[in-house]
């Protein structure tokens, strides 16, 4: 069973596979990545059975042919958050200016892929609102995704670091803490949404692990990671 998901619904699927896999005996074979990266990678005809995307790439998705109408099924809301590594002092993030202040003080500031990545074109532009794109270039520390982009920042022996992703994808990791959402003028909700491909090999299964994804199976799991729903 091939899945293509953005990385902020990748503990999601881990927590439902072993159920899964035990039910059908199929094995999953998970690809984690920013979501318009998945979605090229789909578009060129890399083996996909379900696609978790935002909802408006799933519609398109749908709209192109490359996912069954009907299929899609929201696993929940997820808002963009602020992170530090575990340990260190948490900056203050409510307003503008705060978070103007906490990024200016930082030493490196870690975020998903600005091009391809929901949390990265909009922290991207959060950062050019802000007025420090150019300014603060020099500490950019942009990864393929937010997951690896807080990994690497929970490994980084440098101090004074901060970070910006989707919130599940920092409470998901060990050794990054969650200091709060942006600001209300910068909030980003995502409606993640699941879709079963058109050319699904058994859409059966697909259909089964598409419930287990976004029904009571995995709610616990999606509530702990700041699913909203």
């Amino acid at each position: 069973m091939h899945v293509l998901s953005g990385g902020a619904a990748a503990a999601v699927v881990k927590a439902v596979q072993a159920q899964f896999e035990q039910t059908t005996g199929h094995r999953i074979d998970g690809t984690f990545s920013a979501v318009g990266m998945m979605r090229d990678k789909l578009v060129s005809g890399a083996p996909c059975d379900v696609v978790i995307l935002t909802k408006p790439l799933i519609e398109q998705l749908i709209a192109s042919g490359h996912v069954v109408p009907g299929s899609a099924r929201s696993l929940g809301l997820v808002k963009t958050g602020v992170a530090v590594r575990s340990g260190t002092p948490l900056p203050r993030v409510q307003t503008r200016t705060e978070l103007h202040a906490a990024l200016s003080a930082s030493q490196g500031i870690y975020f998903p892929d600005p091009d391809k990545a929901t949390a990265g074109i909009h922290f991207m532009n959060v950062l050019k609102a802000l007025g420090l794109d150019e300014s603060l270039r020099s500490k950019f520390r942009p990864f393929p995704n937010g997951a690896t982009a807080m990994g690497e920042m929970a490994k980084s022996q440098e101090s004074g670091l901060i970070g910006c992703t989707q919130v599940t994808e920092i409470n998901y990791t060990e050794g990054v803490a969650l200091v709060g959402v942006l600001p209300p003028e910068f909030e980003l909700s995502t409606d993640y949404t699941l879709g079963i491909c058109t050319h699904a090999r058994n859409p059966e299964q697909a259909q089964l692990l598409a419930q287990l994804l976004s029904g009571a199976a995995s709610e616990t799991v999606r509530r702990q990671g700041g699913f909203e729903f």
